[in-house]
């Protein structure tokens, strides 16, 4: 980053692109700043997270695949620290059992490749929209905002989640896929209406993010043995309801 984009206004959103491919890199770097962004470039992971400490970004778009060090470590690093900055993965790998890896790993959303430009703009915004609000959220949200279904509490001014008292470690987009759900109990919610209020737009009806999502969220939430809490309804979309079959 030159000194000149270091006295740029703070409001400008900072993106910290990492790919070891300077084509991408530099396509991504060209792209982002023409939508009126400020971005640094990371060649591998070990320089993502130094550059991480340095730029502080407010999204960083990681690739997987890279040498020295990959995206699925760098992004448990930056995790390790604390640090809840939006991690957008990017992976040229489309199975179910990848993109829970990347979830597992830090990872708030991830794009497969090869992408249109337009889908990239639209998940980074609604990444943005999430963290905006979660700050905002946990800024104004008292000691007594805590949102109850059956054993499962969610905090929304410490943004910690337990079920019957076990500690339950959310990403960003779980933790608001789940306060979706929470904040309409037994109510039938459908894909589009969850695709709108959690990502902000809408995936193509075939896509199966939401669904990657919804297993990861119930993966965690009944990792102690307990019952399904989040059920499908088939057809139609999802619902936060105790007992019946699935």
């Amino acid at each position: 980053m030159s000194p000149a984009d270091g006295d740029r206004d703070r409001d400008t959103q900072r993106i910290l692109i990492v790919d070891d491919e300077p084509a991408v890199r530099e396509a991504l770097q060209r792209s982002l700043a023409f939508e009126g962004y400020d971005t640094e470039v990371a060649v591998d992971g070990a320089d993502a997270l130094d550059k991480a400490a340095a730029y502080r970004p407010d999204l960083v778009v990681l690739d997987i695949q890279m040498p020295r060090m990959d995206g699925l470590t760098a992004a448990r690093r930056i995790r390790g620290t604390g640090d809840t900055t939006p991690i957008l993965m990017l992976t040229a790998r489309d199975t179910v059992g990848d993109r829970v890896t990347g979830l597992d790993a830090g990872a708030d959303d991830y794009l497969v490749k090869p992408f249109e430009l337009d889908e990239l703009f639209a998940r980074i915004r609604a990444l943005l929209r999430r963290s905006s609000y979660a700050a905002a959220v946990a800024g104004a949200a008292d000691e007594g905002d805590v949102l109850a279904f059956g054993d499962l509490r969610m905090d929304l001014a410490t943004r910690e989640v337990t079920r019957g008292g076990r500690p339950v470690e959310l990403t960003r987009t779980e933790f608001t896929l789940l306060e979706m759900f929470m904040a309409h109990p037994r109510q039938v919610l459908t894909r589009e209406q969850i695709l709108k209020a959690v990502w902000g737009f809408d995936f193509e009806p075939s896509s199966n993010s939401l669904d990657v999502y919804v297993m990861y969220l119930r993966r965690k939430t009944e990792a102690g043995g307990e019952p399904r809490l989040v059920h499908t309804v088939r057809g139609v979309g999802y619902v936060l309801r105790q007992g019946g079959a699935e």
